[in-house]
């Protein structure tokens, strides 16, 4: 079991300072990687060494392999910790990494493979007995196996890009009559997001919640939960609002999902943390989406409801330790995080630009992570995120509370950003009552 001694982060913004806090924490050493956009970044500071890995745009730094990999074997890093986003899910980038003996904290190329084609995951889950949403038997092969499909399976269906994520190449279809310009539409799109223009369709779940269980696994076969997360509020499929625990389940529920999950994580050999995405639907049955590879930018309410440090785990885990025993985890009180970005607060419209004034909240369980300070520029090249803002209290009405306390604190001008959103949606009846779905912002 060799310890890891020093990490280059591959990533920018508030994750890059979240894991860096972590890291020294540790009393490793962490090593910040930048673009000449980010050269006045907050993080920087704070890293024990930072290396600019190139130009503005994420192809010419943060997504260039031979740059990051440059700047991990002139700074003598043992290993690489990826954040999300950018090469967090790159298999080729973890092969590479292998290939120079530096440590990827994160899963195998293997694992990543067999998870990031969407069609494919399926086939695996439903092999290891997980309830997955009917849809076509892999990827479909054209307009016409489209068409057959969504006639077997009955109207409406959604037809999604199985190299995608993010909301792009998906289209829901709700009659025949729609399915030839949805289909073109979306294999567009994927082609033009992703390089790749394979689809596969699933049944549509009206009114679904989205769930998902954090799990983390280790490479003697033992794999935990740290509870779930309902992400269930969403724009156009960015999630905007996280909390944990999913107050919708039920405690048998709950303990099921649970307990899927870990199956699921054993089944494919799993090590490091992940993530699997669950819908659910009225009647409280939950169906596999997807598994998220990396860590989640809402990973902190899991954090708040156990008290765990997922990026320490993540790190121990890829130093060949073993995973505490789900025993010693316990779950308690709720977790709101909100994700404060630099758009506009009503039609989400990018907002770039200094940030003149910027005050952050205080008190008791509030926490806000974020890379942002006062006369900070946002830059227009990269994720609009300014930071997330998370709280905990004993039960949600009393973290519904504390969080409208914490956003009416938060201060940033100079820019528009979405507080004033997530301040409506703490006084929203429907929020309040957990009377919601994940098409809720579409249809208000």
């Amino acid at each position: 079991m060799s310890k890891i001694k020093r990490v280059l982060v591959a990533n920018r913004g508030e994750i890059a300072l979240r894991a860096i806090r972590t890291i020294k924490e540790m009393g490793k050493q962490a090593i910040a990687v930048y673009s000449t956009a980010d050269k006045d970044a907050l993080y920087l500071r704070y890293a024990d060494a930072s290396i600019c890995i190139g130009g503005e745009k994420s192809s010419q730094s943060y997504l260039s392999i031979p740059a990051i990999i440059s700047a991990a074997e002139i700074s003598e890093c043992d290993a690489i910790f990826p954040g999300y986003g950018f090469l967090s899910e790159n298999q080729n980038f973890v092969e590479v990494c292998e290939h120079h003996n530096i440590k990827f904290i994160g899963p195998s190329a293997d694992a990543m493979i067999m998870m990031s084609d969407k069609s494919k995951a399926k086939d695996v889950m439903k092999k290891a007995g997980i309830p997955v949403i009917p849809g076509s038997d892999g990827a479909l092969n054209d307009l016409e196996d489209a068409k057959k499909t969504a006639e077997k399976m009955g109207y409406p269906v959604i037809i999604k890009a199985a190299a995608g994520g993010g909301g792009r190449g998906m289209r829901v279809v709700e009659k025949a009559e729609d399915i030839e310009k949805l289909y073109l539409a979306a294999e567009s799109e994927a082609k033009t997001a992703f390089g790749d223009g394979t689809l596969y369709m699933e049944k549509f779940i009206r009114k679904p919640r989205h769930i998902e269980v954090q799990v983390v696994g280790d490479r003697h076969g033992n794999a935990i939960h740290i509870g779930e997360r309902d992400c269930s509020m969403q724009r156009r499929h960015q999630k905007l609002i996280e909390e944990s625990p999913a107050i919708l389940l039920d405690e048998e529920t709950r303990k099921k999902l649970h307990e899927t999950a870990i199956r699921a994580t054993k089944a494919i050999g799993y090590e490091n943390a992940g993530t699997f995405e669950f819908l659910v639907d009225e009647n409280k049955n939950f169906y596999f989406m997807e598994m998220n590879t990396r860590l989640q930018v809402e990973h902190c309410v899991s954090e708040m409801v156990s008290g765990l440090d997922i990026i320490e785990l993540m790190i121990k885990v890829a130093e060949g330790e073993k995973l505490p025993p789900q025993e010693s985890i316990k779950l308690k009180g709720h977790s709101i995080e909100c994700r404060i970005t630099a758009e506009d607060p009503v039609r989400f419209i990018p907002s770039p630009g200094r940030i003149s004034t910027y005050i952050v909240p205080g008190g008791r369980n509030v926490r806000m992570d974020s890379h942002a300070y006062q006369n900070y520029v946002v830059p227009p090249h990269y994720d609009s995120m300014i930071g997330k803002l998370i709280v905990w209290a004993e039960d949600r009405t009393r973290a519904i509370a504390k969080m409208k306390q914490a956003l009416s604190e938060l201060t940033i001008e100079g820019i528009s950003c979405t507080r004033d959103f997530h301040l409506k949606m703490m006084d929203n009846p429907d929020f309040i009552n957990n009377n919601f779905d994940t098409n809720y912002l579409s249809n208000h």
